[in-house]
């Protein structure tokens, strides 16, 4: 119910539900803007919590699951939110994480708890939620449906005939950013040397659009701008039309990963074997080691399984020649 990333990592969780019990009735519980991301999935009721209405929202999900019995609650996400909510639903089984990765107080919402295990990805730490109710075999497949309006106005931005590079620069959270000289000498040598159009997306904030204003004044060369033009399903196909995409963490960069499309993950601030677009293992900058080692004068195994650099020390970690390498290393096998 916070974030698109999240959304992302779930979709597996639910196919996987969906391919071993066919029959089985799933609701999901999420917020409204992340609802538009998977609004036309099938088999699923989707019920919406809309966060900016404050103390409304929760009387508007409290009514709408009244009088409701349900089998089971995957309680999914630690937040406090999300346990608030989880007081409405009525299941005899209430299943979170083990008491030791239960943040925000969750384990007091549960009364059934996951198996424990350590500095796992987030996608893999969700299934333990499948093994937890008897599903061995994983289905690692997002399958979100794209719309014909969506693919269109993707061909239409990006026409057949060409290699697209898309840099998605913004986070949601800014000190998670590189920096905007960096992504504009990275862009220009795609074009120069490994012959890509550059692409540049993202919503409309105030951060990204100034991310956009100066990434284009830094360039040689001439991108093509989508920042706060897109949808969620029309930034989908977009992504799917490309060959790369160089991101931080962020949803676009997990995004990238439900529809196929290899990522350069950009990692300093965050631990990658936690949070990096999950298909993406070999293609990720990892300077988190580094921003660890400064920070905290020690290495990632001895601070807590996704501990963050909030520090504007980090992200500069991540060196141009980082990416072009990574990015030279793709355009040979391409």
């Amino acid at each position: 119910m916070s974030a698109i990333g999240d959304i992302s990592h779930t979709l597996p969780i639910l196919r996987t539900i969906q391919a071993a019990w066919p029959t089985t009735q799933i609701s999901w519980i999420i917020g409204k803007t992340e609802y538009e991301l998977v609004k036309d999935i099938e088999g699923v009721e989707f019920i919406i919590f809309d966060k900016k209405r404050g103390l409304k929202g929760y009387f508007d999900i409290r009514k709408q699951l009244k009088g409701r019995q349900f089998d089971l609650l995957l309680h999914m996400q630690m937040s406090i939110r999300s346990s608030l909510i989880s007081l409405f639903i009525n299941s005899p089984i209430k299943l979170g994480f083990d008491r030791a990765r239960a943040k925000d107080y969750q384990w007091l919402f549960t009364n059934h708890k996951i198996a424990a295990r350590e500095r796992e990805h987030v996608i893999d730490s969700f299934f333990g939620f499948t093994d937890a109710i008897g599903i061995s075999e994983r289905v690692v497949e997002w399958n979100i449906p794209i719309p014909e309006e969506a693919q269109q106005y993707a061909e239409q931005q990006l026409p057949d005939g060409a290699k697209y590079l898309i840099i998605s620069p913004c986070s949601s959270m800014a000190y998670r950013n590189w920096l905007p000289d960096r992504y504009a000498t990275v862009a220009d040598y795609a074009v120069k040397n490994l012959g890509y159009q550059v692409v540049l997306t993202g919503g409309n904030s105030p951060i990204e659009q100034k991310y956009a204003i100066e990434i284009i004044e830094l360039m040689e060369e001439v991108p093509i701008n989508l920042i706060g033009k897109s949808s969620l399903k029309q930034l989908l196909a977009v992504l799917k039309r490309a060959e790369i995409v160089i991101a931080p963490d962020s949803g676009p960069a997990h995004l990238a990963t439900a529809v196929g499309t290899p990522v350069i993950g950009l990692y300093a601030c965050t631990n990658p074997d936690r949070a990096r677009p999950y298909m993406s293992h070999e293609t990720t900058v990892n300077r988190y080691p580094e921003a660890i080692k400064q920070k905290y004068e020690t290495g990632v195994s001895s601070v807590k399984w996704g501990e963050r650099v909030r520090d504007e020390f980090a992200m500069p970690l991540i060196k141009i020649k980082d990416v072009t390498s990574i990015l030279q290393t793709m355009g040979k096998t391409q």
